[in-house]
């Protein structure tokens, strides 16, 4: 089971220099990619990133200019997001040989998959990285770790060629077993905060981290699409219990 590139894109969050964006893009089709999503790049296009790319002009022009992350990622059922910041509440970690298997492996379920990478100077914000099913992190020198975003791009375009070559979902996955697309996960998380301010279970005025455990919960399990909608329909009907309850 190989990674298949139709299926497969890399978003680049915020890019404060077209060089990187140009670097990205060579990078990707030296590893014959070519999915590329940028989200509210503060310079593009640029001639610079065109200069940068080296050759990559295709990869530049099929870019997918978007202005928020929600648009990047619709349609995506795994999101996996590069980080080098170790976090309060740490997030289930993979190094990018490992990422690759774990790309393949949704993809042969008919997977769509994103790679995120964050900003050159402060990365992924922890709100961002808790839209990702797993952290990426490429060791590197612990005296020295500042990774360049193209260069990052680089290695993980290299893990995911050297993974193998395209490969189609099989025929027998059906519809309704296939993970959730991650915005119905997103929105389902939305609900579930609401419905936990509802029943007093969460003060929102000191929430603390159960939220970003739940979330951890959560993604750790892979929901289903099926399975979002029961969860969503079991906070529905605890709402809709608690609304009576106080109206009486």
């Amino acid at each position: 089971m190989g990674v298949d590139a139709r299926r497969l894109r890399f978003v680049l969050v915020e890019p404060s220099h077209p060089g990187n964006i140009g670097a990205a893009a060579r990078a990707m089709k030296t590893m014959g990619l070519s999915r590329l999503y940028l989200v509210n790049p503060d310079n593009y296009p640029s001639a610079e990133a065109t200069a940068r790319a080296s050759g990559a002009d295709d990869v530049l022009a099929a870019a997918t200019v978007c202005s928020t992350l929600d648009e990047a990622l619709a349609g995506c059922n795994m999101v996996l997001g590069t980080s080098a910041r170790p976090r309060n509440l740490e997030w289930p970690t993979l190094a990018p040989r490992e990422c690759s298997a774990q790309v393949a492996q949704e993809q042969g379920g008919g997977g769509e998959v994103a790679l995120l990478f964050g900003r050159e100077r402060s990365g992924l914000t922890n709100a961002e990285l808790e839209r990702c099913q797993f952290r990426v992190h490429i060791p590197s020198n612990p005296d020295y770790s500042s990774l360049n975003l193209a260069a990052a791009v680089q290695i993980l375009a290299y893990e995911m060629a050297l993974a193998g070559s395209v490969q189609t979902p099989s025929d027998d996955v059906r519809q309704d077993d296939s993970h959730a697309e991650q915005i119905e996960v997103e929105r389902f998380f939305e609900h579930l905060q609401e419905a936990l301010i509802d029943i007093d279970f969460l003060d929102p005025d000191n929430p603390r981290q159960l939220m970003r455990r739940l979330r951890r919960l959560f993604v750790r399990t892979r929901l289903l699409t099926t399975e979002v909608n029961i969860l969503r329909g079991i906070l529905t009907a605890a709402q809709r219990q608690v609304k009576l309850v106080r109206e009486r």
